[in-house]
């Protein structure tokens, strides 16, 4: 398949998914994404600081930006970090691509330019160097987190960036998530760029608390998580809300193995089944405390 560029306001590039009908990323900021819901939520930059091995999870690798922000960050902060990266992704071409076209280019360290490692994790799916270990897992990603969890891998960051929950469900699940939190050191944190209450659901039901980050070209925040709750940031009295409205069921796959249209179909029978606050209601009632308050 071949990935056109498209041009994002902060300058870099994502592609567009015709499968999935969505970009990779958002129009604000391929870049920013990655700095501002993934690195900096994660602490990376401390943690490196802190530790002369740091383990990262990239779930839907992508284009590789998530993975390229982090490792630049880790060793800016301690050049001699030592980085264990194990990634997932569907379509190999994405991050061939991405790199081939030079969509990373802009990311550099003190062991030089980043693209060029992920150039060659991109073609051959692994890097074995004196800096960093890393494996790219071709395949859907609900098999290849079962092989994950299965290897004991304990990340210190988690990137959870599938598209969005209506359009990739079965990477939102509370099934998928529980596999998730398997591989995220008790330490840890989880960032996605999601504020869906049904994923902030999931998670609970993965066993991790969250907070709310901050936006990036956009009103809605993104999610941070992990197991211990006592630095997080907290969420707005809207979003907590938002918690106790049928918006919060979560999305269910129960042998990790259905299809889009039948966990969709399955979280719908649910919803009209549930006695919660319509999600309706809930939006209307906030629009109308904003409009007084304005």
């Amino acid at each position: 398949m071949s990935w056109q560029p498209r041009l994002t306001d902060d300058g870099s590039f994502t592609f567009y998914s015709g499968l999935f009908d969505e970009c990779f990323h958002s129009f604000h900021g391929a870049r920013q994404e990655a700095e501002y819901k993934y690195v900096e939520p994660c602490q990376l930059y401390q943690k490196a600081k802190e530790n002369d091995c740091l383990h990262l999870l990239d779930i839907c690798y992508g284009l590789g930006y998530n993975s390229a922000a982090a490792i630049a960050a880790i060793w800016s902060a301690h050049p001699t970090c030592y980085i264990k990266l194990v990634a997932l992704e569907l379509d190999v071409t994405v991050p061939q691509q991405a790199a081939s076209q030079g969509l990373l280019d802009s990311f550099s360290s003190p062991h030089g330019d980043v693209s060029s490692l992920l150039r060659e994790f991109a073609d051959t799916q692994k890097l074995r160097s004196p800096q960093i270990q890393a494996d790219l897992y071709v395949g859907d990603a609900r098999s290849q987190i079962q092989r994950v969890a299965r290897s004991g891998f304990c990340a210190e960051a988690i990137f959870l960036d599938p598209f969005s929950p209506p359009k990739c469900p079965q990477l939102w699940t509370v099934e998928f998530l529980a596999q998730v939190s398997q591989c995220l050191h008790p330490k840890g944190r989880l960032a996605t760029y999601s504020s869906a209450a049904a994923v902030r659901t999931a998670l609970t039901q993965a066993g991790l608390s969250f907070g709310a980050t901050q936006g990036v070209g956009r009103r809605s925040p993104g999610t941070i998580a992990s197991f211990m709750p006592d630095d997080l940031p907290p969420l707005s009295p809207q979003e907590r809300e938002h918690l106790h409205t049928r918006a919060a069921i979560p999305y269910r796959d129960p042998n990790l193995n259905d299809s889009t249209a039948t966990i969709l179909q399955r979280r719908e029978r649910e919803r009209e089944m549930s006695h919660l606050e319509p999600t309706s209601r809930w939006k209307k009632r906030w629009t109308q405390n904003k409009s007084m308050s304005e």
